[in-house]
């Protein structure tokens, strides 16, 4: 990178005086290329990758903008974003310290306030005429998610999020049993929600612990995300696919916001939305899971049926 170069760019993009002092390379997750920059007007986060990746970062600014304007939980502010010399894409941020801990009970009580939150715009604050969904696509990793507006949460889960991950695993070679199980899922997903009809909120969307720190007064941040509304209870169900929260997350966001009785039931099929994608991404034994809790959920529903 010619930062003398990029710090041009930036001067015109943010249309004050930009220099870069110092740039140094910093974890910036599994995609993209992650720096610290020493400017004249403070420390600031770049992302950088090829040009085709602009979209990744455009729709990234967004999410971090929606999230802001929930006046829920802490993330980075965003600068501006674009191409690089017709090469690099950029999206500039704010630059956090971060550390590991924290008020864990007080991020599950953010988290709780944000899924609270009305549906909103964030390009024109309006509402949308039907509950779930995102105003565009946008990505979970470097995988296109696709957010249709549904008036139904079922039908949007199916068709928004499971069948799509399910056809592209085809693409990357997974079994013709592994997409028959699925099939068979998706035609019987309305068996979990006889009792329970979630509302819209705003999710994260990738809430796992990679995704979310505290900075340096112990408050809750989150990154990365891939927003839209809908049940909140795939946001909870993938904090515990990975790890990485305490008990007193959960305390604090049943305390303000307890989740439904059935919560537990469901955490399997929400999961297989990120098990599906990880085969995806990284191929390897992430099909097995896939199909083993494919499995299980179906002799669930054909047992009760």
């Amino acid at each position: 990178m010619n930062w003398s170069a990029f710090s041009s760019t930036l001067s015109e993009s943010l249309n004050k005086a930009v220099h870069i002092q110092t740039a140094h390379s910093v974890s910036g997750g599994d995609i993209h290329q992650a720096y610290q920059l020493h400017t004249n007007i403070g420390n600031l986060f770049l992302k950088v990758n090829n040009a085709q990746s602009l979209p990744l970062f455009t729709t990234e600014a967004r999410n971090l903008q929606a999230i802001i304007r929930s006046n829920s939980l802490i993330c980075p502010n965003v600068f501006g974003f674009g191409v690089f010399e017709n090469q690099q894409a950029w999206l500039l941020m704010e630059y956090l310290e971060l550390k590991n801990t924290g008020d864990d009970f007080q991020r599950g009580r953010d988290l709780a306030y944000m899924h609270q939150q009305i549906h909103r715009d964030p390009k024109t604050d309006a509402s949308p005429i039907q509950p779930f969904g995102w105003f565009e696509d946008n990505f979970i990793g470097h995988t296109l998610q696709k957010n249709r507006w549904h008036s139904d949460w079922v039908s949007f889960y199916g068709e928004q999020r499971l069948r799509p991950q399910l056809e592209l695993a085809q693409l990357r070679g997974a079994s013709a049993e592994l997409f028959d199980l699925g099939s068979q899922l998706i035609e019987q997903l309305p068996f979990w929600f006889q009792t329970y009809q979630p509302e819209a909120s705003l999710l994260h969307g990738d809430l796992w612990g990679g995704n979310s720190a505290f900075n340096a007064n112990g408050e809750a941040v989150i990154f990365d995300p891939a927003c839209y509304y809908g049940d909140r209870e795939t946001d909870l169900a993938m904090t515990e696919l990975f790890g990485g929260f305490s008990s007193a997350f959960y305390d604090g966001y049943n305390a303000l916001f307890p989740l439904d009785s059935g919560y537990a039931s469901r955490k399997p099929l929400y999961n297989l939305y990120h098990i599906l994608n990880h085969f995806n991404l990284f191929g390897g034994h992430y099909q097995q899971q896939a199909g083993q809790i494919f499995q299980a959920l179906l002799k669930q529903s054909n047992t009760a049926n």
